[in-house]
């Protein structure tokens, strides 16, 4: 099935994977309404104004997660509606206003006017894999995480652990309204997400890469679970172009340690300046297995991590984030 003169929407189509996502339902032929906080800003738009079909079939709209009913007309004749707006940050001032209003009170509002709309078929809402993994229970080698566990939101309060807190009750809220409502909803919960930039600006979870190869002294002790950007939103598609798609889909291609990434930024760039050193001497944090079954049920293929890795460096220095 493609989406040929089907109508979905997306919410903060601006954003990294969103951008992604808009790009490729126009490729497969989809009407896209997208909403975005500001039009007029050419940071937010120009690079989903520049896409291939985008002339023909994209629709750009103002909409605020945080104005309920802003996102009634956008919605209003659509089959799919992504939902993929939700701030992330790891530094905050004010983690109810910054991180847990907008995710929290944005799904439902979103999810809100998708039940007024009887058209709607399915809704595919971004979560995360810190709305997944943040169970309490410990991890290592030969443990695997699957869509059955579910972040303890007290647990990430009383760790003041704030966008991992606002991911998990944004998707917990939803889960109860999609029931309450009879509303057809699937989540997908991607792991720290990497590969090219098509926005003009850096992103949180690219800034991470950045942070490495940009003269660093030392890197951090952790483990990441790392994910194509391309893989994210082709697995958005999937889960509604799939009949039989439902409930959650974690989305991490290789859990890795920081160690170990630096290692493969060597063997494609040898040139690089990486730090050689981590940022303390405790032992390394433990690596562990995130399910890839459900994921590749849906009919996703996994990016290589070094093609994501090569990818997004080159795409850094495209947009003269890279100081080399």
């Amino acid at each position: 099935m493609s989406g040929v003169e089907k109508v979905v929407c997306v919410t903060g189509a601006s954003g990294y994977i969103a951008s992604w996502l808009v790009k490729l339902l126009l490729q497969r032929g989809y009407r896209v309404k997208a909403t975005v906080r500001d039009p007029s800003d050419p940071n937010k738009t120009e690079h989903l104004l520049a896409l291939d079909g985008a002339k023909e079939r994209l629709h750009l709209f103002k909409a605020d997660l945080l104005e309920e009913g802003s996102f009634d007309s956008v919605v209003d004749g659509c089959e799919g509606v992504f939902h993929t707006a939700s701030p992330f940050y790891h530094i905050v001032t004010d983690p109810q206003a910054e991180l847990i209003d907008p995710a929290l009170k944005g799904t439902l509002n979103v999810l809100r006017s998708c039940a007024k709309v009887p058209s709607i078929k399915r809704v595919v809402i971004t979560s995360s894999m810190v709305a997944v993994a943040y169970s309490g229970k410990p991890l290592a080698p030969d443990v695997i995480i699957d869509e059955t566990w579910f972040s303890d939101a007290a647990g990430c309060e009383k760790s003041k652990l704030w966008y991992m807190l606002s991911k998990t009750l944004a998707e917990e809220a939803a889960w109860k309204f999609a029931k309450e409502n009879a509303i057809d909803m699937v989540a997908i919960n991607p792991g720290l997400v990497i590969g090219p930039l098509l926005q003009p600006t850096l992103n949180t979870s690219v800034e991470s890469v950045l942070k490495l190869v940009n003269g660093s002294e030392r890197f951090p002790n952790v483990t990441y679970r790392l994910v194509d950007v391309r893989d994210v939103a082709g697995a958005h598609i999937l889960a509604i172009e799939n009949p039989s798609a439902s409930g959650r889909y974690c989305l991490v291609g290789r859990v890795i340690h920081c160690s170990e990434v630096i290692k493969v930024l060597h063997q494609l760039f040898p040139h690089l300046n990486l730090p050689e050193k981590c940022a303390d001497d405790k032992p390394f944090v433990p690596i562990y297995q995130v399910s890839k079954e459900r994921a590749k049920s849906l009919g996703l293929n996994f990016t290589p991590l070094e093609v994501s890795l090569k990818d997004t460096i080159e795409s850094l220095k495209e947009k003269n984030f890279l100081g080399v």
